[in-house]
């Protein structure tokens, strides 16, 4: 065996072990955290109001503002970062101004989630007059995860063929019937999975959440209303030493939660490449 074939193995070995150890620490976690938390739910939990703040009684009211927060955020970030990208790979042309809109949405990327929220609650909340409510906190995530989702839009666009493309506006098509009909449809997979890491970094924000949306123990009749989200609620279970049966009881609900947003997602996306 060469030098070269031995350096290979040893890589793809090393390689290997590394992501063993990832889905192993991966699967201690979840298994510390589902085999503390399931015990404790019960229909009592997943379909009542807190008592004693949370002492007692159930999420309810969290999973509503959770849903509420989340929903509402892609919904707002979704089709603008989606739009941007189709803008900078379909529209526009190289040069210093699009190189520089893809740095500032790379350092946006990376910014600390308690700068948003801070810059949420000195905007939405006291200078937009919208207080602590739904809307600021949805507002917020969507500035958060939009340029996740810009940016792995844009990758997954990229990766369409660009025959694709000048065979659609060879047989007479438009730039926009082309996009719609050919680039889109092909992409559109991979423009899922950024929605899907959008929705897991706005699922388990915290810090951006409780400065702008608030921490109500009651679920919210409007936007306009405070509501906790589930990961706000874990965050103040914890830290105020309230109950760490409810915190790992709330960690299980919404680590199921993801997982059917995932499982959901995936599914949706073997079912357009059909």
């Amino acid at each position: 065996m060469t030098d070269r074939n031995l350096v290979q193995k040893a890589a793809f070995m090393a390689l290997k072990a590394a992501t063993f150890c990832m889905l192993a620490v991966l699967a201690v976690l979840i298994f510390y955290i589902m085999s503390n938390g399931l015990k404790h739910i019960n229909p009592v939990f997943l379909t009542h109001s807190p008592a004693s703040m949370g002492r007692g009684g159930g999420i309810f009211p969290f999973i509503i503002s959770t849903i509420y927060v989340t929903t509402m955020s892609l919904t707002i970030a979704a089709p603008v970062g989606i739009g941007a990208a189709l803008y900078l790979v379909e529209y526009s042309k190289e040069g210093i101004l699009i190189s520089f809109i893809r740095f500032c949405t790379e350092i946006l990327a990376g910014i600390p989630s308690i700068i948003f929220g801070l810059f949420g609650f000195v905007f939405f909340v006291i200078y937009m007059g919208m207080g602590w409510s739904v809307l600021s906190g949805s507002l917020t995530l969507a500035c958060m995860i939009l340029p996740t989702i810009i940016r792995i839009s844009e990758e997954a666009i990229k990766a369409v063929p660009v025959s694709y493309r000048e065979g659609s506006m060879a047989l007479g098509a438009t730039r926009w019937q082309t996009i719609v009909k050919v680039v889109l449809p092909d992409s559109i997979p991979g423009i899922i999975k950024g929605i899907i890491l959008g929705i897991g970094r706005a699922v388990g924000e915290t810090a951006a959440v409780i400065l702008t949306a608030g921490s109500s123990l009651r679920a919210p009749a409007s936007i306009s209303d405070s509501g906790r989200t589930m990961s706000v609620h874990l965050y103040i279970l914890t830290m105020e030493g309230i109950s760490n049966d409810k915190a790992f009881a709330t960690a299980t609900v919404l680590i199921l939660l993801v997982l059917v947003i995932n499982l959901a997602a995936n599914k949706s996306v073997k079912l357009i490449k059909r």
